[in-house]
């Protein structure tokens, strides 16, 4: 009986368990990071367009970080956004015998900064006047 405990203890030991293995999203969720759409040199192309709206502005882009008023009363707004993406892959290594065993781990992570800051300016009626944007990824 006991050399029957001890197989079995030894199978289990050589097949990892994957019970406790999660997705990125998964991880996301639980230290509830939220996907919301992103502002992106494409969307500002897109979707800005001269005589818009403060208003249309603000539904394509949110509000913005900065507004500001020159002496003649036309409003700038100022869009900056700064996003650090990291990533990390990892790779694992193991086999238990009954009683001895051997693992190893390796991994490495990459870490990027991306920089977007949008500059719209109005004219005295509260339209778009021009925009001009700066992106940058390092």
């Amino acid at each position: 009986m006991k050399l029957v405990q001890i197989v079995v203890a030894g199978l289990l030991a050589l097949f990892p368990t994957v019970e406790g293995c999660k997705s990125a999203a998964d991880h996301r969720a639980d230290v509830g990071a939220s996907r919301r759409e992103d502002l992106t040199v494409g969307k500002v192309q897109r979707e800005i367009r001269r005589g818009m709206s403060g208003a249309e502005v603000a539904e394509v882009l949110g509000s913005p970080n900065i507004v500001t008023k020159d002496a003649d009363g036309r409003e700038t707004w100022v869009y900056d956004r700064i996003a650090t993406e990291v990533t990390y892959s990892e790779s694992q290594n193991a086999l238990f015998l009954i009683l001895a065993g051997t693992a190893s781990q390796s991994g490495a992570t990459l870490r990027t900064q991306k920089t977007l800051t949008v500059v719209i300016k109005f004219d005295d009626k509260g339209r778009v006047d021009s925009f001009s944007y700066h992106a940058s990824k390092f």
